[in-house]
């Protein structure tokens, strides 16, 4: 089909109530903007995605349906954006409308635009027999526009209330509670125990998903408008709880799920074994020019690299290590390999239970499902390969899964990354030190409010609710700033 995209901008006088334009789903197919060559993109750690075009932006929300119902704002975003209304929005061409919108309930649009596995695409009514809006692309243009524009500018409170709240951690939970109190004129410091801030944006994601000057022009913003960041101090350790106390009305924890799940099988003392964060933090950091003395040097370069755990942190491992120039790569996961569609077993507007391939997968390496590891192999102190076994699932109790019968085979590794996900916040002194209450899983327990067992001490994001999305995080912090601001009131 030709199509005339002048016409994408002519309404008519009877579309002018209704959403977008009519039948634009019809018009125009999905449009995503690919990746940058693999052979170029692995040479460096620079952002692989590339950017729509703006009339392609366009065209791409000309595509919402103005359906009835719109289940990506109600069931598939978490903080609620008002994407049927983004849309049409951006299809008029009123993108500071636009930006103004997104930002009322949505911090920071630019994290999420990059990193967020995007639900609400999953629950958009075109998915259920068609390609969905690609909504966190139209997400990714306002947002950059209106940096661009200058929509988004330092606005620091007209003036300061008389409360002080202390964040602990600048991860997305952290900076969203710091943004969102600091907005209604409230006093906020944010104590980082990292020297740079955002969490485990700065430190666990690779730069080619989400470069760091991003977080920096945040940052910058954030202290522009008169929230201070207190950097290189462990609370707990480097200062009390009982010293916050004193010098603050409430205290909100946002220190994430940072315990890893380990792998108890035998060999696991063997050298060259490390978990997914150390390898992904120490290369943030190089890239950085932070000072890694007295870290261990943890780098694929020639070496043959296992990764066990087949989720985002084990792709992050994957296009890492393959721009370390490792020999070779290969991804193992329990599960069994989801079906290229959605299945019968997650019906719109769940999430799908479909395969799914990051830009690493493009690029190289090896994946094996329905792997279950059942030892490390050494020689004189370090990994040398991974006793594997092929796992039959729903053959189990309770459809769990059960070894199949000689399926075992070797791997050879130098270099094995357990990427198994986390179990829990990290254990801290200041969790005795305020006698927090902790459910069976170590974390954090909240109210409604998100207060913790102890007045005026607040907890969000992963350290209270487990390991989660960011977009989950930072409804978390939003949630818990208007606790806070309750309890000022």
């Amino acid at each position: 089909m030709v199509v005339d995209h002048n016409s994408l901008w002519t309404r008519q006088p009877e579309e002018s109530v209704l959403m977008g334009k009519v039948g634009g789903f019809l018009d125009f197919s999905r449009k995503d903007p690919g990746y940058r060559a693999a052979k170029k993109r692995l040479a460096d750690f620079e952002p692989v995605e590339l950017r729509l075009l703006d009339a392609e932006v366009r065209a791409q929300a000309a595509r919402c349906m103005d359906c009835g119902t719109p289940f990506c704002h109600g069931c598939g975003c978490p903080l609620a954006n008002v994407v049927p209304e983004l849309n049409d929005l951006i299809y008029r061409g009123r993108w500071k409308e636009a930006a103004d919108l997104l930002l009322s309930t949505n911090n920071f649009p630019e994290f999420t635009a990059r990193v967020c596995p995007a639900p609400c695409e999953a629950s958009c009514v075109l998915d259920i027999n068609d390609e969905p809006v690609t909504i966190r692309q139209v997400e990714m243009a306002i947002v950059e526009k209106a940096f661009e524009k200058g929509y988004i500018r330092p606005r620091a409170p007209r003036r300061r209330l008389g409360k002080k709240l202390a964040v602990i951690g600048s991860g997305p939970a952290g900076l969203a509670v710091a943004d969102k109190v600091n907005r209604r004129g409230y006093k906020v410091t944010v104590y980082e125990s990292a020297l740079r801030p955002g969490g485990i944006l700065r430190y666990g994601i690779p730069d080619f998903k989400l470069e760091k000057a991003i977080i920096d022009r945040r940052i910058n913003l954030m202290e522009a408008e008169g929230i201070e960041f207190e950097l290189g101090v462990s609370v707990g350790e480097d200062v009390s709880c009982r010293f916050l106390q004193d010098r603050f009305d409430a205290i909100c924890l946002t220190g994430g799920s940072r315990q890893p799940r380990d792998l108890a099988v035998p060999g696991r003392e063997l050298s060259g074994i490390h978990f997914a964060m150390e390898f992904l933090v120490l290369q943030n950091m190089l890239l950085a020019g932070d000072d890694c003395s007295g870290m261990r040097d943890i780098n694929a370069k020639g070496k043959r690299v296992v990764i066990i755990g087949g989720g985002d942190t084990g792709a992050d491992c994957l296009g890492t290590a393959l721009r370390q120039r490792a020999k070779s790569v290969c991804q193992l996961e329990i599960l069994p390999e989801p079906p290229e569609k959605r299945g019968p077993d997650t019906p719109w507007p769940e999430w799908p239970n479909k395969l799914r391939k990051s830009s690493s997968h493009e690029e190289g390496g090896e994946r094996r499902w329905s792997t279950a590891t059942k030892e490390f192999l050494g020689r004189n102190g370090d990994v040398v390969g991974v006793r594997a076994i092929e796992a039959e699932w729903g053959a189990g109790q309770n459809g769990g899964r059960v070894p199949r019968e000689r399926t075992e085979y070797e791997i050879e590794a130098d270099l094995v990354l357990l990427a198994m996900g986390f179990v829990g916040p990290v254990r801290n002194p200041l969790f005795e030190e305020l006698g927090l209450e902790c459910d069976e899983r170590g974390n954090i327990t909240v109210d409604g409010r998100n207060m913790t067992s102890v007045d005026g001490v607040f907890a969000a994001g992963d350290m209270a609710r487990g390991q989660s999305l960011i977009v989950k995080a930072m409804l978390d912090g939003r949630k818990a700033a208007e606790g806070i601001l309750d309890h000022f009131a």
